[in-house]
């Protein structure tokens, strides 16, 4: 394969032992491989996991914490831990690792999003390889459902990456639960339309990290829709990064979309938790499904949880079935007050659009 841009992403259940201390010689492997992908001429950025778990083991502490003051305080001692392996592993080969610390609002403001870029690049061109991670240690939401998964698709989106490769501890999607089902068959492709793609699965692979298949799902579809190509692959298959590269079967690969949707939406759709809902009549569903248009008061029905202005809510029509996410510009005890109105019934001082169409992103 000609020289290509790629992101790879390993989780904390791949990079540590049942401990939860970081395992070299897994690191090893993985540098291993960015050195040999580097020498071919292809350019690598490795999102890696392993903080939490690496503050744990450095900490003494008998488990994983759960409350998320001390999640942060330790994935900021295990944040340098974690990159001195690096440094270290990828010293070997004459490579510099440069860290990378990223949240999620980096990818939605427009300046933050191309100035990543602009970083990131920059440090490809200077043969750098980036290790970037969520910055748990401020990023008090994410690091409750961070698994990077969407951090990893975001920053191929970003760069302009040819490929996601999400390295985890199965060998990629199976038709049914392998470690209950013996009839499980690996899928080895996955159409950018395919259903497969929307499919429940479980929510976490071990106790050490925070993602799991259905993480890796979200990813590949958020990945396909951005236009990457995405594979899912067992990251202590020997050689699986190069292998993945040169365009051999390793696991799941997920062909990429046309759609190519935007940062933004890529963010609202699959970046960031929900806060709530609205159901939207039949007509408010056609008009978002097939003209594309925004959603006003009018075709609310109802409104679930409660919500602020600014906040991702999805919208499904009247059977349940979610048909949309997007950024509310108003919030959940107004918008009950007013839906089924039409505009020029709008109290004073209320915006026209619940949600406006540049900040909705139709899933189906």
């Amino acid at each position: 394969m000609s020289d290509v841009r790629v992101v790879a992403k390993i989780g904390t259940s791949s990079l540590t032992d049942q401990l939860g201390v970081i395992d070299t010689t897994v690191i090893d492997a993985v540098c291993d491989q960015l050195a040999a992908l580097r020498t071919a001429g292809h350019e690598v950025v490795l999102v890696s996991s392993g903080a939490v778990s690496a503050g744990v083991a450095a900490l003494g502490l008998a488990s994983r914490p759960t409350d998320v003051i001390t999640l942060q305080a330790i994935s900021a001692a295990g944040q340098s831990r974690l990159m001195e392996t690096y440094n270290r592993s990828l010293a070997r080969h004459g490579l510099v690792a440069a860290q990378v610390l990223l949240v999620p609002h980096d990818f939605v403001d427009r300046r933050q999003y191309l100035h990543a870029r602009q970083t990131l690049v920059r440090l490809l061109e200077l043969g750098c390889i980036p290790i970037v991670n969520e910055n748990d240690a401020v990023a008090s939401d994410e690091i409750r459902y961070g698994d990077n998964d969407r951090i990893a698709t975001l920053v191929a989106h970003n760069i302009a990456a040819d490929m996601l490769v999400l390295l985890t501890d199965t060998p990629g999607l199976y038709t049914a639960d392998p470690r209950t089902d013996p009839s499980a068959a690996l899928v080895e492709q996955v159409a950018a339309d395919d259903p497969l793609l929307s499919v429940a699965a479980t929510t976490s692979g071990s106790r050490r990290g925070s993602g799991g298949m259905a993480s890796k799902l979200a990813a590949a579809r958020m990945a396909s829709w951005s236009g990457v190509q995405a594979v899912i692959a067992k990251a202590s298959r020997p050689n699986v990064l190069v292998d993945a590269v040169a365009g051999r079967s390793v696991g799941t690969t997920f062909l990429a979309s046309s759609r190519n949707l935007p940062a933004r939406k890529l963010w609202i759709g699959f970046a960031t938790n929900i806060e709530g809902a609205v159901v939207v009549d039949d007509g408010a569903r056609r008009a978002l499904l097939e003209r594309g248009t925004s959603l006003l008061p009018a075709g609310i029905v109802a409104v679930d949880g409660e919500f602020e202005e600014g906040d991702v809510v999805e919208v499904r029509d009247a059977s349940g079935a979610a048909i949309a996410r997007g950024i509310a510009l108003i919030d959940a005890g107004q918008l009950r007050e007013v839906r089924g109105r039409r505009s020029p019934d709008l109290p004073a001082g209320v915006a026209h659009e619940a949600i406006h169409r540049d900040d909705l992103l139709v899933l189906v």
